[in-house]
């Protein structure tokens, strides 16, 4: 039997939970608690306790491409009919490649006529991080990318390092960021903050000295926030001029 938080599916996720039978159900979540246990290298599973149909991941850039150094989270979806159709895979992080269409779309044959069932989940994303290495332009989503792939290599490799800066570096850029994309920290249920009430929050303002520190860090920390914003900006207007 699958555990009971299985059966709790959030009705406001489209999910295939109901529509697979038990034993297909049995099979996934066996394969995804050993990815989780063992996972591939440079891939980070985050499961969900509320859907296993849905599987989202961080791949790390490989070396020796543009994506060096990125982390890209990505997400397949089981379907009704699965294993017997492939899962759909969808990049959530924004990147330039000639298999990844605008959406984040994934074309690779694995998830088309070359899938079999038996090849199982990690075949998908062994694959899937494969292919940062050999793109595949013949079977191209993203038109230029593909163009470029082909006719200007150094301009390929430009514009999609210069999307993986902007968009895979950082130290959130592979956690997940929407609550339904894996398991997020719990809040302290006892947060003296909410015990204390609205008087809380004015303590600050009596703390003369200490309040004015306070200030300044927040200040500081303003100001820097505002320069890494600046510099991502110039980095997407730059984009923009290619």
């Amino acid at each position: 039997m699958l555990p009971s938080r299985y059966d709790r599916v959030n009705p406001r996720h489209n999910s295939n939970v109901e529509n697979l039978p038990p034993h297909v159900l049995r099979l996934v979540y066996k394969e995804i608690s050993a990815l989780a246990a063992d996972p591939p290298e440079g891939i980070k599973i985050y499961p969900s306790d509320e859907d296993i149909t849905e599987l989202h991941t961080a791949i790390e850039g490989p070396e020796g491409t543009p994506f060096a150094g990125g982390v890209f989270r990505m997400r397949l979806v089981l379907g009704k009919d699965f294993p017997a159709v492939p899962p759909k895979g969808y990049f959530l992080t924004k990147i330039f490649h000639p298999n990844v269409g605008h959406k984040g779309e994934i074309c690779v044959n694995v998830l088309k006529r070359d899938w079999k069932a038996e090849l199982g989940l990690r075949h998908v994303l062994l694959t899937i991080k494969c292919l940062l290495i050999h793109p595949n332009p013949e079977s191209a989503l993203n038109e230029e990318a593909g163009r470029l792939l082909l006719e200007d290599y150094a301009e390929y490799e430009s514009r999609a390092r210069l999307l993986t800066e902007i968009h895979a570096m950082g130290a959130s850029s592979g956690e997940p960021q929407d609550p339904n994309d894996g398991p997020q920290p719990k809040k302290h249920a006892g947060d003296p903050l909410k015990r204390a009430g609205p008087s809380a929050a004015a303590v600050p303002a009596s703390l003369g000295n200490g309040a004015s520190g306070a200030s300044t860090t927040s200040s500081n920390s303003s100001s820097s926030t505002n320069v890494a914003g600046k510099k991502k900006a110039d980095k997407k207007r730059a984009l923009r001029r290619l």
